[in-house]
C-alpha cells in the first residue's frame, strides 16, 4: 500500500462529529518544524486535491511549496491544491465576503494559480461539511471566477452553479501529432478548447499541452478537451489541464464540453427555452451538466474525502527550498 509523505495524527483518525465550531489551527510563517500543518486528501470523479485548511490565511504557499505537496512521488500527490480561507482574510476575496464566507484559493499541481476548478469546488464544499462549518443544503463559495452557488444533497452528490459560458468568436485549431481538429472556444471562468474526435485515443498521451492556434486565442494557455459521442445527450472526454497534464476529470471542462455539444446539436437553451442536459463521462466517473434557459450551468457529481493528517513542516520547508 502506498503511503503519504506525511504522518497521520491520532486525533484525526477519530470519527468526525461536526460541532459547528471552527477547528483551531496553528500556523507559523516560515513553517517552523514545530508548526502544525493539517491537510486532507479528496477527489471529485478522481480529480484529486490536497486540501490545506487555513481560515485566517496565515500560511505562505509559494509555487514551490504547492508543487512539492502535489508531487505524486515525493509529496502527498494531487492534481491541485485547495487552500481553504475565509474570504474576509484574503485580499483577492474580501469584496466577496458579504456573499460567501469561504474562499477557494485554488492552485494547479505545478503551483500556478487558477481561476476556478469545478471538481475542486465540490470537494471544497465536502471539506466544509466534514469540518462542521456547514451542513446539507445551500452555500456560496468565493473563487477567482466569482461566487459559486453550491448545494449538498442528502444522497451525497454536490451540485455547483458554474455560471454562464462565454463563447469567444474566432476559429481555433488543436493538434496532436499529424492530426488537427477545429475546436470550440468556451470560457467557463477559465479557457477551454473543445474538439470532437472519432476516437479518444487520438488525443495521444496528453503528457504535454496539445499545440493550438492562433496563439492569441489563449495568451495564458488553455485546457483542451477531446470528446466522443456515446449516445443522445451523452458524451465522453479526455482532458489536458493547464499546469497539471491529463487529469481524471475536469469540472469546468465537462461544462465546456456540454455547452459545445449543445451548440453543435442545435440546442441553445436561450433560444429553445428548454434546459439542455448532458451526461459527461470522464475517466474518473460521470458528471451531469445542465444549461438552463437563463444561461446558468449546473454541474452535479460526487465529492469524497479520503484521508487527513499533518504535513511534516521540516520536510515541507526543505522540499520547497
Amino acid at each position: 500500500m502506498c503511503g503519504f509523505a506525511a504522518w497521520a495524527h491520532p486525533a484525526t483518525m477519530a470519527p468526525h462529529r461536526p460541532t459547528g465550531r471552527h477547528h483551531p489551527i496553528t500556523y507559523d510563517r516560515g513553517m517552523s518544524s514545530r508548526a502544525r500543518i493539517p491537510f486532507l486528501k479528496g477527489h471529485g470523479t478522481e480529480n484529486d486535491f490536497v486540501i490545506v485548511p487555513d481560515p485566517e490565511n496565515t500560511l505562505d504557499l509559494p509555487v514551490a511549496t504547492v508543487a512539492a505537496l502535489c508531487d505524486r512521488r515525493a509529496g502527498i500527490g494531487g492534481d491541485g491544491l485547495l487552500h481553504v480561507v475565509r474570504s474576509a482574510a484574503h485580499p483577492e476575496a474580501r469584496e466577496m465576503a458579504a456573499e460567501a464566507e469561504w474562499f477557494m484559493d485554488y492552485r494547479n499541481g505545478d503551483g500556478s494559480i487558477a481561476e476556478m476548478c469545478g471538481n475542486g469546488v465540490r470537494v471544497f464544499a465536502r471539506y466544509l461539511q466534514r469540518a462542521g462549518h456547514i451542513g446539507e443544503g445551500d452555500l456560496a463559495v468565493a473563487t477567482r471566477g466569482g461566487v459559486k452557488k453550491v448545494h449538498i444533497a442528502k444522497d451525497g452528490d454536490v451540485t455547483v452553479g458554474m455560471g454562464r459560458a462565454r463563447l469567444p468568436e474566432g476559429d481555433v485549431t488543436v493538434s496532436v501529432g499529424e492530426r488537427s481538429w477545429s475546436a470550440r472556444n468556451v470560457n467557463m471562468g477559465n479557457p477551454h478548447a473543445v474538439a470532437f474526435v472519432d476516437d479518444l485515443a487520438h488525443a495521444g498521451n496528453l503528457y504535454s499541452a496539445p499545440p493550438f492556434s492562433p496563439a492569441a486565442a489563449y495568451p495564458d494557455g488553455v485546457n483542451v478537451e477531446f470528446v466522443v459521442d456515446r449516445g443522445p445527450g451523452h458524451v465522453a472526454l479526455r482532458v489536458h489541464e493547464r499546469g497539471a497534464g491529463e487529469t481524471r476529470s475536469c469540472g469546468t471542462g465537462a461544462c465546456a464540453v456540454a455547452v459545445a455539444a449543445a451548440r453543435r446539436d442545435g440546442a441553445d437553451p436561450a433560444v429553445t427555452g428548454a434546459p439542455a442536459t448532458y451526461t459527461v463521462d470522464v475517466p474518473g466517473g460521470t458528471l451531469v451538466i445542465t444549461e438552463r434557459p437563463d444561461g446558468e450551468i449546473e454541474m452535479t457529481g460526487p465529492a469524497v474525502i479520503v484521508a487527513e493528517g499533518e504535513i511534516d513542516a521540516e520536510w515541507l520547508e526543505k522540499a520547497a527550498s
